[in-house]
């Protein structure tokens, strides 16, 4: 009997250490060229462009060592004879949700077709004369980012034309969790295609093959796909980027806080933009906070809500320096308390909402003064299923 008792004893002790052992790891803040980008490794992917045509799917994050992936490219004798764009621009300074216009790099002299507004999935025409598409972008992780909307619309379209396609990885900058309601097909968009988590945890090569795999294309089509991995990818880590992947993530605070303040995009609530430090900090001029800030017009932003108004709030930038000690997961409290303290504002949340958070029941919990240990309970079941499905796509 007591040799029973120690083994129950013993066996619970390995568990609880376990436990405690996976609480306690640290959450690093590494440089993104620490991780070996899939774009350096040429000697993998340039044997398989030699000879081809290629179309590049890329931008401004598209660089490594400095030098932009397209001169990489041209500078190695391979004929890319078109980029591809997405949100943002090629260069990237385009308003979030501006219509961007196909044109002509004037560095290279290429021909760039722009993969937003009306034209968000490239056509049979666009695609002439491609070989092979070679896809390098950076991404943030969150499901309502728009460059995995991009990439499987470029995935779609390569495999009606039965073109392969060439993902070259970047580490995910919030890759350390998985969190969130799973989208509702009935909220599906352009910033939230598929039955993910607000927060899916994956690279953008394990994103790629996830789609291909599950067959989440349209009509169930695959394409040939291959994934350049990373050399030495971090999970559980932080990832400072070189460039910024678009106009109102400047730094890795804002990628960080990205997840959790983005909800006020579908709100009556500025989060910054037309400020130094966008996505750091939220606000409304009816609210009663020691924080003030005054959106004004800047790049990538010619009119943010507020402009030229005092707006009350909080800065949250030293909240993300202490990353260490703050839970891994979704900051929910932000947006509760903000409805609270605008409870008779009646536009408070617009239609916009319902898309970000990908269903239905969030706007409704919060209204309703759900506690967030309950609301936050409701994603449970989605995220344990999307959890199985995911673990099957594990690069690193």
């Amino acid at each position: 009997m007591q040799r029973f008792f120690l083994s129950v004893f013993m066996t619970f002790l390995f568990i609880s250490l376990n436990v405690n052992a996976q609480k306690c790891k640290k959450l690093l803040l590494l440089d993104a060229a620490d991780a070996g980008v899939g774009a350096s490794r040429t000697e993998i992917y340039l044997p398989l462009l030699k000879d081809r045509t290629v179309g590049v799917v890329a931008n401004q994050t598209s660089i490594f060592h400095g030098t932009h992936l397209v001169d990489t490219l041209l500078n190695s004798g391979i004929n890319v004879i078109r980029i591809f764009s997405p949100e943002h621009g090629f260069r990237g300074t385009a308003d979030e949700g501006a219509s961007i216009a196909s044109g002509v790099d004037a560095k290279t002299g290429l021909p760039i077709v722009s993969l937003y507004g009306k034209n968000k999935k490239p056509t049979a025409e666009q695609l002439q004369g491609i070989d092979i598409m070679l896809f390098d972008l950076q991404d943030v992780g969150v499901r309502f980012y728009t460059y995995i909307s991009t990439m499987t619309y470029v995935m779609e379209a390569a495999a009606e034309n039965d073109i392969p396609v060439i993902i070259l990885d970047r580490p995910n900058p919030n890759g350390f969790y998985v969190d969130g309601p799973v989208l509702e097909p009935t909220h599906s968009s352009f910033v939230g295609m598929h039955q993910v988590p607000v927060v899916y945890g994956l690279t953008i090569g394990e994103y790629a093959q996830m789609v291909n795999g599950e067959k989440w294309l349209k009509d169930s089509v695959q394409c040939k796909l291959t994934v350049i991995p990373m050399k030495k990818y971090v999970r559980n880590a932080i990832y400072k980027l070189p460039v910024k992947p678009s106009p109102n993530l400047p730094n890795w605070q804002s990628v960080y806080l990205y997840p959790s303040l983005c909800f006020f995009e579908g709100t009556d609530i500025s989060v910054g933009r037309g400020t130094g430090i966008p996505f750091q900090v939220y606000g409304h001029p009816e609210m009663s906070d020691s924080f003030v800030f005054i959106p004004t017009t800047t790049e990538g932003h010619n009119a943010p809500l507020y402009s030229g108004k005092e707006c009350h709030g909080e800065n949250l930038t030293e909240y993300a320096n202490n990353y260490k000690k703050n839970e891994q997961r979704i900051q929910l409290q932000w947006l509760i308390e903000a409805r609270k303290q605008l409870k008779d504002d009646d536009k408070f949340f617009n239609n916009y909402f319902e898309k970000l958070a990908g269903t239905g029941s969030l706007r409704e919990m919060i209204n309703g003064d759900i506690p967030e240990d309950e609301i936050r309970a409701s994603w449970q079941d989605g995220i344990d299923k999307y959890l199985k499905i995911r673990e099957k796509y594990l690069i690193y």
